[in-house]
């Protein structure tokens, strides 16, 4: 309570309790773990290949090679923490803390097999990838459809129900309650669709990427080859090549625009609900105890959507940040990625709070029908479209022009005016009836 209380960022703070899911994948914390594990997976690869000094490590070594990132525990995060103390460096401290833990299982001979020819960026990326293809498979997967599927729920609940439709917020043709929810539903869905196709990609070779250490040792082996199968078959991730010391992130340039095009459309359709909301469109269930307003005792605020809007416009201005400045480094390498992607977690904290915020207001909402019809029944002047189409049908000299004349005014548009202009119309009985037929609450479309 006391470190959320202190902490810097909301994130740790005021909203630890959701964002506390995303700490295994870009704390400090899981950071580390990640190193670890791409090192340890790398010296086993290392021994499946296998170079002759390792391939006498056997099954049972493996497994406890495996273990050591399987059960790594805070205290031997802290452990690491400490070696980089004198170090300065921490992936050189995680190298440190693994050749003590294979001394351990009696591999001392063959611990500088560990960090084996790499930089650290053949660590850092790779480790980094892994973790957001990790989360983005665990967390942020699962979160969005969480949402999609609460909304697929109102928008087949509310598909028959009409609502006047507005653009350039003004009274247009009327539309579906449910089609509305169901076109930010399959933007989502298109947009996760081209996420989906945006593979994680790994750096892995060697100080400027050209395996210049491995080939001094090992000449006869193929490293590139090996690699690409240890990213693709031991990690899953698509390895980038050729490459500079660092990954270019032109792929995760490409994740983190994607995820930045689903927030807008959730800004979008937070915006929107907020408006049904202000125009009494929906009522919002009353939870006790809960204060809307310290002065004004009959408020209930949207805050939900408007918490959502927030958060998801904090994401969207790091992730541009996070998607310009990542593919730029100078020459070969230089080090402003590095800070740049500790802090990762952070947009994607914000994500999942905004995904939330929405789940919770949505869970909140009460369609006001009476307002909605009432808002349809002042508004006849929207059949006027209607009227005129089937009128151009029947080639009625400039119908347009004749319903122009009649709702454009100051004058508020009643059924009794449509009705009398209908009546007015030298046209056949059956078109009369045609028009007759026409009402705001089913002129709706398909």
């Amino acid at each position: 309570m006391e470190f959320a209380l202190h902490a810097l960022s909301p994130l740790d703070g005021r909203y630890a309790r959701t964002t506390r899911a995303l700490s295994p994948y870009f704390s400090e914390y899981g950071l580390i773990t990640y190193r670890v594990r791409v090192e340890v997976e790398y010296l086993i690869a290392l021994a499946e290949l296998p170079l002759p000094a390792l391939s006498d490590i056997q099954a049972s070594e493996k497994a406890a090679l495996r273990q050591i990132y399987t059960h790594f525990t805070e205290a031997d995060a802290l452990e690491i923490k400490q070696i980089e103390k004198t170090t300065n460096h921490d992936v050189k401290a995680v190298e440190y803390f693994l050749k003590a833990k294979m001394a351990d299982l009696g591999l001392a001979s063959q611990s500088e097999y560990i960090h084996f020819g790499l930089t650290s960026q053949d660590v850092n990326n790779t480790a980094i990838p892994l973790s957001i293809k990790e989360y983005h498979e665990e967390i942020f997967i699962p979160a969005l459809q969480d949402l999609l599927d609460q909304l697929h729920g109102q928008s087949e609940a509310w598909k028959n129900l009409p609502m006047l439709a507005r653009t350039h917020g003004q009274p247009a043709s009327p539309t579906l309650l449910g089609k509305e929810w169901q076109v930010f539903i399959v933007r989502i869905e298109h947009q996760r669709e081209l996420l989906a196709s945006i593979p994680f990609a790994a750096k892995f070779g060697g100080a400027t990427g050209g395996f210049n250490a491995h080939y001094a040792a090992f000449p006869e082996t193929d490293w590139h080859q090996f690699a690409a199968g240890f990213c693709q078959n031991t990690l899953g991730l698509k390895r980038s090549f050729p490459t500079t010391q660092i990954e270019h992130y032109d792929y995760l340039a490409a994740y983190l625009d994607g995820m930045k095009r689903i927030h807008t459309i959730l800004i979008d359709f937070a915006k929107d609900v907020w408006q049904y909301i202000s125009m009494e469109y929906f009522k919002q269930r009353i939870v006790a105890g809960e204060v809307g307003s310290s002065a004004m005792p009959h408020k209930v605020n949207p805050i939900d959507f408007e918490n959502a809007e927030g958060n998801l416009g904090m994401a969207n201005a790091l992730l541009e940040h996070l998607s310009a400045k990542l593919p730029i480094s100078r020459l070969q390498r230089d080090l402003t990625d590095s800070t740049v992607l500790r802090n990762v977690g952070v947009p994607f904290g914000h994500s999942l709070l905004a995904m939330q915020n929405l789940q919770k207001g949505l869970s909140k909402l009460i369609v006001n029908e009476y307002a909605i019809d009432a808002d349809l029944e002042a508004n006849w002047a929207v059949v006027a479209e209607g009227i005129q189409t089937i009128l151009r049908r029947e080639a009625y000299p400039q119908p347009y022009e004749a319903l122009k004349a009649l709702t454009r005014t100051n004058e508020g548009i009643s059924q009794g005016t449509i009705s009398a202009f209908i009546e007015s119309l030298e046209v056949s009985e059956e078109c009369k009836e045609e028009l007759r037929n026409l009402r705001p609450q089913t002129y709706t479309g398909r």
